[in-house]
C-alpha cells in the first residue's frame, strides 16, 4: 500500500496544499477535496455540477427523480443493501438535487471511510435503475410533489422562479409535474446521466479523520477507475429578464407574498456586498430590518425573510412575507420602505461594523457542522475550483464599504425591476 501511494503523490496530478483544505486531482478529472479534523465523525460526499437546469423539457423533474432511483439497486446491490450498508454501522446515506447541483453523501464514524467509498461509488457508477424500483419511487415523488401544493409558504418560491426566469430552463421546480414524473423510464434515466455526468463536473467533498495519503489511496481506487468524460458543452445563459407581476388565487387564511428581482451570478465581485446586504435586510437574524419591521415593531408577520441565491450566470434576490389579508398592503409598503432606506440612506460606520460582525460570526458558527461544511467546500472546490479559508472570507467581507451597499442596494432593490407573485 505505501509504494502505491508514493506512486500516486509522485505522478504529475500531484495534490495541493490550500490552507487547511487539501486537494487532488485524478487523470481522469475527478477533484478531491478534505479537511482532516480529529472528530470520530466522517464526512464523505461526492458532488455533480448537474441540475434541474440541465434537463430538457421532457426531462422535467428527472434530476431529482435519479436522485431518488439511484438509491435502488446496482450491480451487485439490492435496494436493501445499499440503505443498509452504512446504517448497520450506524452511519446515515443522503443526497440532495437542486437547480445546478446533485450530491450523495454519507456520514459515519471515521473507521469506516473505505465502506462509505465503495458504496458512493457503486451507486454513481453501478446503478441499474429498476423498473420495479422506478414504478414505485414515482409514486413517491408524486407524494412530495402533493406536499409541495398543499403549502402555499413552500410553492409560492417555485412559481416565483417561473416568473422571474419565464422561459428558461432555470424556471422549472425541481420535482417536475406528476405526467413528467410519471413518464420516466431508464431509458430517459440513461440519457440523462450519459449526457451530464462528467468526471471534470465531480467533486468528492471529505471532512473527518482520515490522512490525505490514505484518502487519496481509497477514493483513487474506488473512483480514479471511471473512465475520462469530459464536458465539451456550456449552459445555455439567462439573459432576457422582464419584470412581471402576478396575483393567484388562493383558498388560504393568509396573503403569501413575494417580491423580488434578478441578481449576481457567483463568478460578480459584487456577490459579497450582496450576501451581506441581504443578511442585514432580511437574513436569518432576528434583527433583520424585515424582521424589525414587520414582526417586532407592527405584529403584521410570523415569517419574513429575505434570499440571495447566485448561479452560475444569474442571481436571484427576494423577500417572502405571509400576512392577514387585511394587512397585506401595508406590510407591503412596509417592505418597499425598507428598500427605500437602503437605497437613499447610507449606513453609519457602527451599523456596517454590526452588519459584517453579525455575518461573520453566522459563517463561523455554520462552519462547526461539519456535514454542511464538507458540502460547501465541495460546491466551493466544484464550481470555482478553490476554497477561501475564513480569514480570508473575513477579509473580503471587511472590504466592503457603505457607498458599495447602497450602489448594489439601487441596483438590486429598485421598485421598477422588482416582480411580485401574490397569493390571496
Amino acid at each position: 500500500m505505501d509504494r502505491q501511494i508514493f506512486i500516486l503523490l509522485q505522478a504529475q496530478f500531484e495534490y495541493m496544499i490550500d490552507s487547511e483544505y487539501l486537494t487532488y486531482t485524478f487523470p481522469n478529472g475527478i477533484r478531491l477535496i478534505h479537511q482532516q479534523t480529529a472528530s470520530p465523525v466522517g464526512h464523505l460526499g461526492i458532488i455533480i455540477n448537474t441540475g434541474s437546469r440541465d434537463e430538457l423539457p421532457d426531462e422535467h423533474g428527472i434530476a431529482h427523480f435519479i436522485e431518488h432511483c439511484i438509491f435502488k439497486g446496482t450491480q451487485k446491490r439490492k435496494a436493501y443493501h445499499i440503505l443498509s450498508r452504512m446504517e448497520d454501522v450506524g452511519g446515515e446515506l443522503n443526497a440532495y438535487t437542486t437547480k445546478e447541483e446533485t450530491a450523495l453523501y454519507a456520514t459515519f464514524l471515521s473507521d469506516y471511510y473505505s465502506r462509505a467509498a465503495e458504496l458512493l461509488s457503486d451507486i454513481l457508477f453501478n446503478s441499474v435503475f429498476p423498473e420495479k424500483e422506478l414504478k414505485l419511487e414515482k409514486e413517491v415523488v408524486v407524494e412530495e410533489i402533493n406536499s409541495y401544493n398543499d403549502s402555499p409558504s413552500e410553492l409560492i418560491f417555485d412559481e416565483f422562479d417561473e416568473l422571474i426566469f419565464d422561459g428558461h430552463s432555470i424556471a422549472r421546480n425541481i420535482l417536475g409535474t406528476y405526467d413528467s414524473v410519471r413518464s420516466f423510464g431508464r431509458e430517459n434515466i440513461f440519457r440523462f446521466t450519459g449526457r451530464n455526468y462528467h468526471t471534470d463536473q465531480m467533486v468528492i467533498s471529505s471532512v473527518g479523520n482520515i490522512s490525505f495519503r490514505k484518502l487519496i489511496a481509497l477514493t483513487e481506487r474506488y473512483f480514479g477507475i471511471a473512465p475520462q468524460n469530459l464536458r465539451a458543452f456550456s449552459r445555455e445563459k439567462f439573459n432576457n429578464y422582464i419584470p412581471g407581476n402576478r396575483e393567484v388565487a388562493k383558498d388560504t387564511f393568509q396573503t403569501h407574498c413575494m417580491v423580488g428581482n434578478i441578481a449576481y451570478d457567483s463568478a460578480d465581485p459584487k456577490r459579497i456586498v450582496m450576501i451581506l446586504l441581504n443578511n442585514l435586510l432580511g437574513g436569518q437574524g432576528m434583527n433583520s430590518r424585515l424582521n424589525l419591521a414587520l414582526r417586532e415593531r407592527k405584529g403584521l408577520a410570523y415569517n419574513v425573510e429575505s434570499s440571495y441565491t447566485s448561479y452560475s450566470d444569474t442571481g436571484l434576490f427576494n423577500v417572502y412575507f405571509g400576512t392577514d389579508n387585511d394587512h397585506f398592503e401595508k406590510a407591503l409598503q412596509i417592505v418597499f420602505k425598507e428598500f427605500e432606506n437602503l437605497r437613499k440612506t447610507s449606513l453609519g460606520t457602527l451599523q456596517l461594523t454590526r452588519a459584517k460582525k453579525q455575518l461573520e460570526g453566522q459563517l463561523a458558527i455554520a462552519t462547526e457542522n461539519r456535514e454542511d461544511l464538507m458540502l460547501t467546500i465541495g460546491k466551493s472546490f466544484l464550481f470555482y475550483n478553490r476554497v477561501d479559508p475564513m480569514p480570508v472570507v473575513f477579509e473580503k467581507i471587511e472590504g466592503v464599504t457603505a457607498p458599495q451597499i447602497m450602489e448594489v442596494a439601487n441596483e438590486i432593490l429598485n421598485p421598477a425591476q422588482m416582480s411580485r407573485l401574490i397569493y390571496r
